[in-house]
């Protein structure tokens, strides 16, 4: 299989295999013509089989054209810059095969975020994305991006020990607070556990999967950027007004700008004289 031949060139985590090969997968289904599956089935899900002559039809560059523009719509830009960068490897490395000839690929970018992308959500819409009907998990994980405006990955990287929460900040980086919609959630979310990840899975981990990125106790894995990015910006699409769904990166860029130092700056720039 072409895919397993190049992934066998490269020097990658069991982990990282993985991410390359749902990567992959990901671009096969529009290529034959198909809506890939969403959230975990897509994981779990037999590709489709791609014959590799495929990639050098006119049809090929129109499909995964469309289809890199429905990706955009679903997922924040670093993911799906991540997944065109390992699909322009992989057809690199079958062009030098001799495999295919042409490059579907070559003239493919990543496409301009929604204009929506340059502003800063309103207090109001922050409001009601807390109002959505999302489980434990999604409600505490906002809330606590929303008010610490910390970096996702620092959060999804969480362990409970990490957290101190009686003063509502980190154990190891006092700098990281939340305020109160955190603290009301967290306890809960963390009920009758110590250790491990903060943010869990749904589903128990691969046995590959490291230690220190599973739960003792139920063996669920540490949820991942990529899940938690498809699961905020499908909760957010009937609420954007342009159809999109908004990113992570507008809910931390919204607690960054409506933090209370945020605000007092602002306004004291706006009183001195010019």
């Amino acid at each position: 299989m072409a895919i397993d031949r190049y992934l066998e060139t490269l020097r990658l985590s069991p982990a990282s295999r993985r991410v390359y090969r749902i990567a992959l997968a990901t671009w096969a289904w529009p290529l034959v013509g198909r809506t890939p599956p969403g959230g975990r089935e897509r994981r779990g899900a037999p590709p489709p089989i791609v014959p590799l002559a495929l990639l050098d039809t006119p049809a090929a560059r129109d499909r995964l054209r469309e289809a890199l523009a429905e990706r955009a719509a679903a997922v924040d830009a670093r993911t799906l810059g991540r997944e065109l960068s390992i699909l322009r490897g992989a057809v690199g490395w079958w062009r030098n095969r001799g495999w295919i000839s042409g490059d579907p690929v070559g003239p493919l970018r990543s496409p301009a975020l929604p204009a929506t992308s340059g502003e800063i959500l309103s207090g109001e819409q922050v409001a009601e994305i807390f109002r959505l009907p999302a489980g434990l998990r999604e409600q505490t994980f906002w809330r606590l991006l929303y008010e610490t405006a910390a970096p996702v990955e620092r959060l999804l990287a969480l362990n409970v020990d990490d957290l101190d929460l009686p003063r509502r900040r980190l154990r190891r980086a006092p700098a990281i607070r939340w305020r109160a919609g955190a603290a009301r959630l967290l306890p809960l979310l963390l009920l009758g556990r110590g250790t491990g990840p903060v943010l869990l899975t749904e589903r128990r981990a691969a046995r590959a999967t490291p230690p220190g990125d599973r739960d003792p106790v139920t063996g669920r894995g540490r949820l991942s950027y990529r899940r938690a990015a498809e699961l905020f910006t499908g909760a957010t699409r009937p609420l954007d007004p342009a159809g999109h769904g908004w990113t992570l990166r507008h809910l931390r860029a919204a607690g960054q700008a409506h933090r209370p130092s945020s605000q007092a700056h602002r306004r004291s720039a706006q009183a001195s004289p010019a």
